[in-house]
Order: structure tokens, then sequence, then C-alpha cells
């Protein structure tokens, strides 16, 4: 019964590492607009009990793409220079949406692990009563 027991840690920490993912894709998408915002990204990280592999994920420190900010011709915008031009962000949505539809997916396949580890460990405690 311990395996089960950790099959649904593992699949609880699945789904809250993607979780906290789509929080900053959202972050992403929302400030997609906003001059000189860089997107924000995380990994994930395998955690680690005692010089020991668990299984279990969290999310590691959040980066900064580093990539080049966008150039933005409007000579109306306050922030603009002399040329007319801004720095805006560095947010592609497609590529924030094609990132949100992956961490969505990767939760709702950690959400059945959990249900299934929840309907195995149900199913042994008939067969137990009996």
């Amino acid at each position: 019964m311990d395996g089960l027991h950790q099959s649904k840690g593992i699949s609880a920490t699945g789904m809250q590492a993607q979780a906290q993912r789509l929080r900053y894709i959202t972050e992403n998408i929302a400030n997609a607009d906003t001059p000189g915002f860089r997107r924000k990204m995380t990994s994930f990280e395998e955690v680690i009990d005692n010089g020991r592999k668990t299984g279990r994920v969290e999310t590691g420190p959040v980066s900064l793409d580093r990539s080049q900010l966008r150039r933005v011709f409007d000579p109306s915008h306050p922030l603009a220079n002399a040329d007319g031009y801004y720095e805006g962000s560095n947010v592609s949505l497609v590529v924030e949406i094609a990132d949100a539809r992956e961490a969505q997916r990767s939760y709702e396949a950690n959400l059945r692990m959990f249900d299934q580890a929840r309907k195995m460990r149900s199913s042994l405690f008939e067969l137990l009563r009996r």
C-alpha cells in the first residue's frame, strides 16, 4: 500500500509544479504588451530526500528570458526614443499558448495517475473487507 501512497504523492507534486508553470505562463501572456517585460521561465527539479531520488518534482528558480526585446515603432509612445522606437516585450503568444497546452496536458496526466492510484487503493480496501 505504501507504493500507492507514494504514487499519489508523486502525481500531486507533478500537478503542483504544472500549476505553478501555468501561473508564469498566464503572467507572461498578461504582460505581452508591457514595454520592457521579459518572459518568465521555470524548470522542474527532482526532489532528493537524504540523497535518494523520490520521483517527486518541484519548480526550480524563475529565470528571465534573455532574448532580445522586440523593437516597436510608435513615435507617440512616451518611452519612444528619437527614432520613434521603444523596447517591447520578448513574449511570443504562440510559444506561450503551446507551453500552456503542454502544461495542461501534463497536469491532466498527473491527475489521471492520481485518480487511478486512488481507485486501486479503494479496490484493495474492498478486497481486504471480504
